[in-house]
C-alpha cells in the first residue's frame, strides 16, 4: 500500500495538474482565430554533409546544436518557446536545417545539447523515461530515421545526454556520430529519440530533413533536382496557447496511474516547415516535394481541392520502381512520400493541399475546418518551358526473394492495455516491456519474415531501425476477440491457432507502397506479413560496420505517445 506521506504528495500533484489543466484550457487558441495562409512557406537552411578536396567530395564534420529559443509559427501568434536544431542559436530553426549528403561520402555530426535544465512541456516520469542522475537537465539523443549506420550512431533511446554532455544515459557511446551514407539515395529525417521523452522533444521542435543524393543515378531520371524545385515539406500538428506557447494537455487520461501521459497528441493547427497553414507561390511547372509526416500521432490523407494529381516516385527512404499517379495518399506519422506535382496541369490559380484522415486513425473523429487544410499554392499564370520530367521507370532494386533456405519466420504481436475505466494505460510488443531482454536477434546480412499481429483498435506505423522491408500481404483476422483472449493469456500465435483466424479479406497494398520501406501502417485486427532485409537493398552486401555492437537497435510503433509507453523493443544482431 502507498504510505500516508506519499499518498498526500500524490494527491497534491494531482490537484496541481487539475488546476493547471483548467487554467490552460481557457488559454488555448481556437485555431480558426488565426488567418490561414498568412505566412509564406519557408525553405529551411541547407547544410552540405560533405566537403571538397582537389575537386572531389570528401567527408566533413558538422557541429549542430539543440537550442532553446523563440519561433514564430504564425504572423498573428506571439513568438513560441521551442527547442530547435542549428549550427548556432541564431540560425536554429523548426524544423532544423536540411542536411544534404552524398552517397558514399561519410558525414560526421557532433550533436550538442544546449537546452535548459527544465522542459517547456509537461512530461510524465511514471512511464519508462530517461532520468538524469543529477536530477536536472533535458535528455536528448538524435536518431537518423532511415539511416543505415552502426549502433553507436543510431541514436539509441538509452544513449541520451544532457546539456554539454554533463549527464549521459546507460547506452551512451560517443559525442560525434558517423553517418556512412553508403545506402541507396533518398529522403530521411532526423529527430530526438530519448527514452520516454520522444513525444515532448519532438513537440518542442527537434525534427529536421536529411537527403542522400547520388547524382550519377538520379540525374538521368530527369526529376526536378535543384533547390528551387526540389523542396522538403515537414508537416506536423500543434495546439497553441494565447501567449504563443505550445499547448500539451497536462492531465493524463488515467491521472491516478499516469499523471500526464495521453495515448495520442493532436493539435488543430497544421504546420508546414515551421509555419501554420502557409502559402507558396509556384510557377506553372513541375515541383518535387519530399513530404515528411513529423506528427506525434496524426495521419494525413493528402489531396488537392481542385483534383490536381500526385506522381509518387519514392516511399520512405527509397525510390519505387515505377511512378504511381494518384489523387490522394495516406501518410502515417514518420512516413515519407516523395512526390512530383505538375502545376501546369492546374486549371485554377489557387489550389489547397487538404487532409481528410480521421484522428485517431482510422476510427476517430472526422477532420474539422482547421485540420482539414494544410497549405495553399498560388500558381503564376504564365506557362514555362520545363525540361524536368517524371519517368515511368525509376530505380529498380533486387526484388525480395522467398526462395532462400533457412529464412526465419517470426510472429510479432501488438497489445494495448486499459484501466478499469477502459482508458489506455500502456502498450507492449509481444506482451513485454522495453526492458525485457531482446527476443528479436537476427543475423547480420540475413532476410526474415515477420508476421505482425495488430490486436489493438489503432493503426500502428511500425518502424524498424537499420532494416528495410517490403510488405507481402495483409490479412484480416476473423473472430478477433476470441483470438485476442487466447493471445492475452498465452502470447503465442501458433499455440492460439493464428492460421485459423487469419482467413479474412486481404486489403490491397497500395502500389506506391510495394517497394522497400522503413515504416508501414499496420491495420487494426489484421496480420501483416513483411520481408525484412538486414543488408543493403541496392547491392545485397552486408554492412561495413559491426551491427552487433552495443547498444544495438530498436523497433517500435512510431505514434510517439505509444513508443514512449512502451510500444518499443530492443533489436540485437548476431554474426
Amino acid at each position: 500500500m502507498m504510505g500516508r506521506e506519499k499518498l498526500v504528495q500524490f494527491c497534491v500533484v494531482i490537484i496541481i495538474i487539475l488546476v493547471n489543466f483548467a487554467w490552460a484550457e481557457d488559454r488555448v487558441i481556437k485555431p480558426l482565430e488565426l488567418d490561414m495562409f498568412a505566412d509564406e512557406l519557408p525553405d529551411m537552411p541547407r547544410i552540405k554533409g560533405f566537403d571538397f578536396a582537389d575537386g572531389f567530395p570528401v567527408p566533413t564534420k558538422l557541429n549542430i546544436g539543440m537550442y532553446h529559443k523563440l519561433w514564430k509559427f504564425h504572423r498573428d501568434l506571439p513568438a513560441t518557446p521551442v527547442f530547435a536544431y542549428g549550427t548556432t542559436k541564431e540560425n536554429a530553426t523548426v524544423p532544423g536545417p536540411t542536411i544534404e549528403a552524398l552517397h558514399g561520402v561519410h558525414t560526421h555530426i557532433k550533436w550538442t545539447n544546449y537546452l535548459p535544465s527544465k522542459h517547456i512541456l509537461p512530461w510524465d516520469p511514471t512511464i519508462p523515461t530517461a532520468t538524469p542522475h543529477k536530477g536536472k537537465g533535458i535528455p536528448t539523443v538524435v536518431h537518423l530515421h532511415g539511416g543505415i549506420d552502426e549502433p553507436e550512431s543510431d541514436g539509441h533511446s538509452g544513449a541520451w545526454f544532457t546539456a554539454r554532455f554533463k549527464d549521459r544515459g546507460p547506452s551512451w557511446t560517443r559525442k560525434t556520430y558517423n553517418y556512412h551514407n553508403m545506402q541507396h539515395p533518398g529522403t530521411l529525417w532526423y529527430h530526438d529519440h530519448a527514452m520516454g521523452l520522444t513525444r515532448v522533444n519532438l513537440l518542442a521542435g527537434l525534427v529536421g530533413a536529411y537527403i542522400i543524393r547520388q547524382p550519377s543515378l538520379e540525374l538521368p531520371l530527369g526529376l526536378p533536382y535543384d533547390e528551387e524545385f526540389d523542396r522538403p515539406l515537414v508537416v506536423f500538428d500543434r495546439s497553441f496557447s494565447t501567449d504563443g506557447s505550445i499547448y500539451m494537455d497536462p492531465k493524463g487520461n488515467n491521472p491516478s496511474i499516469h499523471p500526464q501521459w495521453q495515448p495520442e497528441y493532436f493539435g488543430d493547427a497544421i504546420v508546414v516547415n515551421g509555419k501554420a497553414w502557409p502559402h507558396m507561390t509556384v510557377r506553372r511547372r513541375k515541383y518535387r516535394f519530399r513530404i515528411i509526416n513529423a506528427s506525434n500521432a496524426r495521419f494525413f490523407n493528402f489531396s488537392f481541392d481542385n483534383g490536381l494529381k500526385f506522381a509518387i516516385v519514392g516511399s520512405d527512404s527509397a525510390y519505387i520502381e515505377k511512378r504511381v499517379t494518384v489523387n490522394s495518399f495516406l501518410l502515417a506519422p514518420s512516413e515519407i512520400a516523395d512526390v512530383v506535382v505538375d502545376f501546369s496541369k492546374s486549371k485554377s490559380k489557387l489550389v489547397l493541399l487538404t487532409n481528410d484522415a480521421a484522428y485517431p486513425y482510422p476510427s476517430g473523429d472526422p477532420v474539422n475546418a482547421a485540420n482539414s487544410k494544410v497549405m495553399k499554392f498560388i500558381i503564376k499564370p504564365k506557362h514555362e518551358f520545363d525540361t524536368s520530367k517524371i519517368p515511368k521507370t525509376l530505380i529498380k532494386y533486387p526484388p525480395p526473394s522467398l526462395s532462400a533456405t533457412g529464412v526465419l519466420t517470426r510472429y510479432i504481436s501488438l497489445y494495448e492495455y486499459t484501466s478499469p475505466i477502459d482508458e489506455p494505460t500502456h502498450l507492449y510488443i509481444n506482451g513485454l516491456p522495453y526492458e525485457a531482454p531482446a527476443t528479436e536477434t537476427p543475423k547480420v546480412g540475413t532476410t526474415e519474415i515477420w508476421n505482425v499481429i495488430n490486436l489493438t483498435e489503432d493503426n500502428h506505423p511500425l518502424h524498424i531501425h537499420l532494416g528495410l522491408f517490403t510488405v507481402l500481404d495483409q490479412t484480416e483476422l476473423v473472430d478477433v476477440d476470441e483470438f485476442k483472449e487466447c493471445m492475452l493469456k498465452n502470447n503465442d500465435a501458433i499455440e492460439c491457432g493464428v492460421h485459423r483466424y487469419a482467413v479474412g479479406r486481404k486489403p490491397r497494398v497500395p502500389a506506391y507502397e510495394n517497394g522497400w520501406k522503413n515504416v508501414f501502417k499496420l491495420m487494426p485486427g489484421h496480420i501483416t506479413k513483411i520481408l525484412v532485409r538486414f543488408s543493403y537493398i541496392h547491392s545485397n552486401e552486408s554492412y561495413p560496420f559491426d551491427a552487433t555492437a552495443e547498444p544495438g537497435y530498436v523497433y517500435h510503433c512510431h505514434i510517439l505517445d505509444h513508443e514512449d509507453n512502451a510500444m518499443m523493443r530492443p533489436l540485437k544482431f548476431t554474426q
